[in-house]
């Protein structure tokens, strides 16, 4: 199947906005991935970050990462102003989902669920907040397929009535730029996605029972 170019997709969004600054609901899945992409697109838009990651465990990681965000927020400099709006923070919802997928790879059947889950909930709240466009910095990861995202996000605005911003941000440099932009504000980088079945694969076999 052939590649879809979704950086130029969304140049030409941008370049077609004729002088208007559309609204975007833009999730964020944490403070080093949001950081490009809040330079970047808060360029265009006004955007309103939405924080809804039930999958991260402990608690005390959800917590610590939701400040994160809320700092950099406050330091970053942007055109438009960011609103923050932070989603419930049910991770048995999130375990419910992932029922009978405990044990699949990384970036596997269980993530493409996750991402749905994560990106449904964005296109819902992107409907009922009358939002223009909605997107993710999921694609910023170079972990993270930004094809599958993509095609996610095409169905759920079908099915919402939404548009749905493409994107590869990790294109022109992106992941590079959010790892400077990580250092220079001080960010809690993560070693591992979020959920508990990540955290497990990143741990090292002498440690695993």
């Amino acid at each position: 199947m052939q590649k879809i170019n979704y950086q130029k997709m969304l140049d030409e969004t941008i370049r077609n906005r004729n002088g208007k600054v559309p609204t975007l609901l833009l999730h964020a899945c944490c403070a080093p991935c949001s950081s490009y992409v809040l330079e970047y697109l808060s360029q265009y838009f006004r955007i309103t970050l939405f924080y809804y990651n039930p999958n991260i465990s402990p608690e005390e990681e959800y917590v610590k990462r939701v400040g994160e965000v809320r700092r950099l927020l406050s330091e970053l400099p942007v055109q438009y102003p960011v609103e923050f709006v932070e989603g419930r923070y049910d991770s048995f919802h999130f375990l419910e989902m992932a029922k009978g997928h405990e044990h699949d790879p990384e970036r596997g059947e269980r993530c493409r669920r996750c991402y749905r889950m994560r990106l449904e909930e964005t296109a819902k709240y992107a409907k009922a907040g009358n939002f223009d466009w909605f997107t993710t910095t999921l694609t910023v990861s170079p972990y993270k397929n930004a094809q599958e995202l993509n095609a996610i996000g095409e169905e759920l605005a079908g099915k919402y009535g939404v548009r749905f911003l493409h994107s590869d941000f990790k294109k022109r440099n992106g992941s590079l730029r959010s790892i400077q932009l990580s250092r220079r504000y001080g960010l809690y980088r993560q070693n591992y996605c979020g959920c508990v079945f990540s955290k497990e694969n990143r741990r090292p076999a002498q440690e695993k029972p």
